[in-house]
């Protein structure tokens, strides 16, 4: 009896692990991943390299997993490739779909997100996909850009697709369809919000379904907006502007707080639903918290990430903005975390773990990505106790458990 059950709790978490989708920043864009039994500190030269597979061609977008296979998009030539490699590193599939961004920094930008059967990337040229996850046919395409009359940004549209019931969501920027919802299944336009009419400005957008109002927070080239999810009304609007118009980091969400926080000096300001979340309110704001694009995590009651301007490691209490820590003399980079434990790659190809404290940046363990490409910008993920970073050309996967 007692091995009976045993083996039937093992198969029950067996068939959970497959059924998790891994999309931008996890499960639901936070960074923050859940497994149990991964390692406090790893061996000198890093933990053990599984694999590797090196023909991707140049990318800066990040694993998408689904039903235990891996999903990334690499550019050939000038066209965007979709690849399909088992746990293993085996290649399964692969499908050119098209013109992808080719100019400053090339490659593939937004993370692919899987539902229900498909597959969905919008590439940097503005295009938006849907295909069948089985064999990867185009069921439907449409360039966001053309379609909703707007332009294209300096650096190619980056945005991973936001699935939310039978909507799939996209920011095209633009005076009249700064954000759309599009039937998931047809392509067909269900809404569009006029948001504040800025251009799009590479955020992927956040879903927050505990307020009155549910509703679609992302930031524009000029505002952090929110959307109610049913109808497209914009709900409200903050202005956060920058020199490039760059707000590369998805927004964190914690109990009614908002953290939005760009580069380029624009900082990092907090702000809090009010009214349902019909409205905002300002919190607290700094100058120094500056993420450029490594986004940022929250764990109890702190918020970790790099600066950019302000060339530091943090740490900021999430109710005050008050700064616990800033650790200098490391590259900047991106950040996620698993329970207490920060995971933080830089864009000199260091791979850092440090434990989540408001005490120090408390780093225990670290090695260098020696294989790959280019920039290191891809945001790592964590699935099954394996450890995967993207570097230009190269996946790699390291066994962290």
């Amino acid at each position: 009896m007692k091995n009976g059950l045993t083996l039937c709790l093992l198969l029950v978490s067996i068939l959970l692990s497959a059924q998790e989708n891994i999309q931008w920043r996890g499960t639901d864009r936070t960074g923050i991943y859940h497994e149990d039994g991964l390692l406090k500190s790893w061996p000198a030269d890093g933990p053990a390299l599984k694999w590797h597979y090196d023909d991707l061609g140049e990318g800066h977008s990040s694993v998408a997993i689904a039903d235990d296979k891996i999903y990334l998009t690499g550019l050939k030539g000038d066209k965007g490739i979709l690849y399909v490699l088992d746990l293993k590193g085996k290649l399964i599939q692969q499908k050119e779909y098209g013109l992808e961004w080719s100019e400053s920094y090339p490659g593939p930008r937004g993370t692919a997100t899987i539902d229900n059967g498909k597959v969905y990337l919008i590439s940097g040229m503005g295009d938006i996909y849907c295909f069948n996850q089985k064999n990867l046919d185009i069921i439907w395409t449409k360039n966001i850009l053309k379609e909703y009359n707007a332009s294209n940004i300096k650096w190619g549209i980056n945005e991973a697709p936001l699935i939310i019931g039978d909507k799939v969501i996209a920011t095209p920027g633009g005076e009249t369809n700064n954000m759309v919802a599009l039937d998931k299944n047809t392509g067909k336009l269900i809404w569009n919000s006029e948001g504040e009419g800025d251009q799009a400005a590479y955020c992927s957008p956040l879903y927050i379904d505990d307020q009155e109002v549910p509703q679609i927070v992302s930031i524009t080239a000029s505002h952090v907006i929110g959307v109610d999810a049913k109808t497209g009304k914009k709900l409200w609007s903050y202005e956060k502007e920058n020199r490039w118009s760059v707000h590369a980091n998805t927004p964190v969400y914690s109990n009614n707080m908002i953290l939005c926080t760009s580069g380029y000096g624009a900082g990092s300001v907090m702000l809090k639903l009010v009214d349902g979340g019909r409205s905002v309110e300002k919190v607290w704001s700094s100058d120094l918290l500056d993420t450029r694009m490594g986004a940022m995590v929250k764990v109890g009651d702190y918020a970790y990430g790099s600066g950019d301007k302000n060339r530091f490691w943090f740490c900021a209490d999430w109710n005050t903005g008050e700064i616990k820590y800033q650790e200098s003399g490391l590259a900047m980079g991106n950040i996620i975390a698993n329970n207490d434990m920060l995971y933080a790659y830089t864009d000199r190809g260091e791979m850092l773990l440090a434990k989540a404290t408001p005490e120090k940046f408390d780093i225990v363990s670290r090695f260098s990505i020696s294989l790959g490409t280019a920039q290191h910008w891809a945001h790592p993920v964590i699935y099954n106790g394996v450890l995967y970073v993207r570097h230009g050309d190269s996946l790699m996967a390291y066994s962290i458990k």
